[in-house]
């Protein structure tokens, strides 16, 4: 891509993104209007102006944060591999921060105390930080990288099933099975004050990273020989996408296919770069996720039609299209 074109597709991204994300505000089982509803956003004290404040806004704030957290992890985890069917999921802090979730649920903690679920959840997740770095190893490359979350990911989900398997408690596998399904419905400002500090470090973390992404599609030799610092470069990478992943997964639950999917359609959009990849993910990412959960409210009102759910439908399909194009080029 040419260097005109580039701020052109951040433009029309971002404008993408503020179209859905004010959709997102005045989408909702009431028919208000919106100049009464966004009216109600800065005054007024009535029952519209709590729904604004209370419902509305957080979840649009969140479908950004969660889908913007994705999308960045995604891009930056595919440069680093090298890989462009890797996800933010293939290092375990996703799995690790569900069984965190999970847990609070089966012990009753997130009844007794709410913000529980969420803080669980990012427990697991630095958690699984600290198991991945102890695996791979002070000098493990990209594979040892791997290995370590695929174990991860495999033991917190083993983990997980064990859970709803011993359950006593019908009505806490039932919470367990529709949070695991991914959501931003029901929640407030104050999921928004815990999830966000972490993905603000998250996309702290990762932004530095580009230039040394970007040194990375040369080869790791290659990147080392040109002053990047290979070990810096992957703890940053671990701790940035799980702060990222913990961060989303403790607020909405399992969210799939949006790191893998928004990459892979932006990469040939910015000519491949991951320095330009990174920063066009996270917005597509954005955009994604807003416009699934403007759907999810419009298909099915009446039924509460899951994130994760839509996301898988529209992801699985495109995933395995991809298997078959990368066997076609093998080939």
């Amino acid at each position: 891509m040419t260097a005109p074109r580039y701020p052109l597709l951040i433009a029309a991204l971002s404008l993408l993104v503020a179209a859905l994300f004010l959709a997102s505000l005045l989408t909702g089982p009431a028919g208000i209007g919106p100049g009464e509803s966004l009216a109600a956003l800065f005054r007024g004290d009535d029952l519209l102006a709590l729904v604004m404040r209370e419902l509305r806004l957080p979840r649009a704030i969140l479908g950004f944060l969660v889908g913007a957290a994705l999308g960045m992890a995604g891009a930056v985890l595919q440069g680093f591999l090298r890989n462009p069917l890797a996800e933010p999921g293939l290092i375990g802090t996703s799995a690790s921060a569900a069984l965190g979730a999970v847990l609070a649920i089966q012990t009753g903690l997130s009844a007794t105390f709410p913000l529980a679920l969420p803080l669980a959840a990012l427990a697991g997740a630095a958690l699984s930080v600290l198991l991945v770095l102890m695996l791979a190893g002070p000098r493990g490359g990209a594979l040892a990288l791997i290995l370590a979350g695929i174990a991860i990911s495999a033991l917190a989900g083993a983990a997980t099933s064990l859970v709803l398997n011993l359950s006593p408690n019908p009505f806490a596998i039932n919470e367990i099975v529709f949070w695991m399904m991914g959501s931003l419905a029901d929640r407030s400002m104050l999921h928004v004050w815990i999830a966000a500090p972490f993905m603000l470090l998250g996309f702290a973390l990762l932004w530095p990273t580009r230039r040394a992404l970007e040194a990375l599609t040369l080869g790791e030799d290659a990147a080392a020989s040109s002053g990047v610092h290979l070990g810096r470069l992957r703890l940053m990478l671990v701790a940035g996408i799980a702060a990222l992943i913990g961060g989303a997964t403790a607020v909405a639950g399992t969210v799939g296919f949006v790191g893998l999917v928004v990459p892979h359609v932006l990469r040939r959009a910015v000519g491949a770069s991951p320095a330009r990849l990174v920063p066009a993910a996270a917005l597509g990412g954005a955009a994604v996720v807003l416009a699934a959960d403007i759907a999810v409210r419009r298909i099915a009102p009446g039924h509460d039609l899951k994130l994760g759910v839509l996301t898988a439908l529209v992801g699985a399909p495109f995933f395995l299209h991809l298997i078959l194009r990368t066997r076609r080029e093998g080939l």
